[in-house]
């Protein structure tokens, strides 16, 4: 996972390189200033590599879930969970609020040409807000470090009810944080969530062997009945 240089024709960026396990490379821009959507955070990394994991992807024994697969990433900040959801042959929508905008879309255009089979756009969604457009529900709901501010938990749990059908997986990689109010606003946020999905916590050993720590966590989240 190099960082490199950005280039003269996006000045403000610098790039961090994730290497998929086919030897092929994301090239995902980031923002040298900006808010906390601007850079990829570890939990994302951990969720993206995650999604290769064997259960999901080993093409060699004809295993792809992802193909065809309707895919909507919530804060996807730079895109990259997203990104490499549809390299693998998902159909995504990545979200996020107006000013991740154009990080998304100058990602999704640097790394185009590794989306075949798949396919990837940037769409505005704020939490709270109305889901119509992103409806019906998608197959897998991906996020990846969106417990942090007290004031979006429950517009988060909202959107996440609103999107998610009897069949939806969400999928929620988070960072376990102990510094400051973080690990207030972590139980606040499953004391919401677990009113209307089950949870199941997923071993570091169904992990990527590499791209795994015991304070990254990931969970399968299910609608309750």
């Amino acid at each position: 996972m190099a960082v490199l240089l950005g280039d003269s024709g996006d000045e403000n960026y610098f790039v961090r390189e994730i290497e998929k396990n086919d030897g092929c490379c994301l090239q995902m821009k980031q923002c040298s200033t900006g808010d906390v959507g601007c850079v990829v955070w570890d939990a994302a990394i951990v969720l993206c590599k995650y999604l290769e994991t064997r259960q999901f992807y080993e093409p060699q024994n004809g295993v792809n879930k992802w193909a065809n697969k309707r895919v909507l990433e919530l804060g996807a900040g730079t895109g990259i969970v997203g990104l490499m959801a549809a390299t693998l042959g998902a159909h995504v929508t990545l979200t996020d609020l107006e000013d991740l905008q154009r990080l998304l879309k100058i990602n999704i255009r640097d790394n185009k040409a590794l989306v075949s089979s798949g396919s990837i756009a940037a769409k505005v969604l704020k939490w709270g807000e109305d889901v119509t457009e992103f409806l019906p529900p998608p197959d897998y709901i991906l996020m990846a470090d969106c417990i942090y501010y007290e004031q979006s938990l429950e517009p988060l749990v909202k959107t996440l009810r609103d999107l998610a059908g009897p069949e939806t997986c969400v999928i929620c990689c988070y960072e376990q944080r102990t510094m400051g109010n973080n690990p207030e606003v972590e139980k606040q946020f499953f004391q919401l969530l677990l009113q209307h999905f089950r949870s199941e916590k997923i071993p570091e050993e169904s992990q990527d062997p590499e791209f795994s720590s015991p304070d990254i966590h990931i969970l399968h989240l299910y609608p309750l009945a």
